[in-house]
């Protein structure tokens, strides 16, 4: 339990900063409601009525994937970075099959038109 206490007590501060942080902003913060804080964000432009229905095109759903699948990628090449002297050639041989499978994937997307903005 003495090597668990340092991120217990980490944690119990990282909570209490954040339920701080918002009890706080209750009581501190201005109380000026108007329309417009009821309204969605997009980005600073004028909400959409596509997006008060709640419906997005595809094309954006597509966009998260994609970032999804190359930050896995990341994730996983970094720690074979980390470990490739210990891993030899099968580590490199491994790799290359997993970037090549990501290269189909990107390309297939490329190719579908996946990542036109018009």
């Amino acid at each position: 339990m003495e090597l668990y206490t340092p991120v217990l007590v980490l944690a119990a501060l990282a909570a209490l900063f954040a339920v701080g942080s918002i009890v706080m902003s209750a009581f501190v913060g201005p109380k000026r409601y108007n329309r417009a804080k009821y309204d969605s964000y997009e980005c600073g432009i004028e909400p959409t009525p596509q997006a008060l229905s709640g419906r997005f095109p595809v094309k954006y759903y597509i966009t998260a994937m994609l970032f999804i699948v190359f930050d896995i990628e990341i994730i996983f090449l970094y720690p074979w970075a980390m470990q490739l002297d210990n891993m030899a050639w099968f580590g490199l041989i491994e790799m290359v099959l997993f970037i090549a499978t990501v290269f189909v994937a990107y390309a297939y997307v490329w190719r579908r038109g996946g990542l036109d903005w018009d």
